[in-house]
């Protein structure tokens, strides 16, 4: 169990542990983070291992905010397959203030956490995360 400095959230060792799972043993495809209802550490709230990022977009919540991790991969032209762990701060607009405030501040405290993250996307609505678009963030730099 993690302990608490103050008032800060921390992420749970079951979070840790899912990310090391999915970057090293490529046992989830994606996890999903939300907070704990006392708001003091983020939790999994779901892992997976669909490589359908369709899947994935259809688990973001449309009116809550939330944390995931995906690894992406995708193909470069003559170059071959690639994979980018992506973090995804998800806050649609939807969501209520308090939450997304909440989630706001307390973000570095998972993201601090997580070491191999190739790109961090913030998204606000669905256009932001869509498939084209991250293909777009993790392979600029690549070529």
């Amino acid at each position: 169990m993690c302990v608490l400095t103050g008032d800060s959230v921390v992420a749970s060792d079951e979070a840790l542990k899912a990310f090391n799972d999915l970057k090293l043993g490529k046992k989830y495809k994606f996890i999903l983070y939300e907070l704990n209802p006392s708001k003091t550490e983020i939790v999994v709230k779901e892992a997976s291992d669909s490589a359908d990022y369709d899947d994935f977009l259809a688990k973001l919540p449309e009116n809550d905010a939330l944390y995931a991790i995906y690894d992406f991969e995708y193909e470069l032209p003559g170059e071959g397959k690639r994979s980018k762990i992506v973090f995804y701060a998800w806050s649609p607009d939807t969501a209520p203030i308090k939450s997304k405030m909440v989630y706001a501040s307390s973000k570095d405290a998972l993201r601090r956490s997580l070491n191999g993250i190739a790109a961090d996307i913030q998204g606000t609505d669905f256009s932001e995360v869509s498939y084209d678009t991250i293909l777009e963030t993790v392979s600029r730099g690549t070529h």
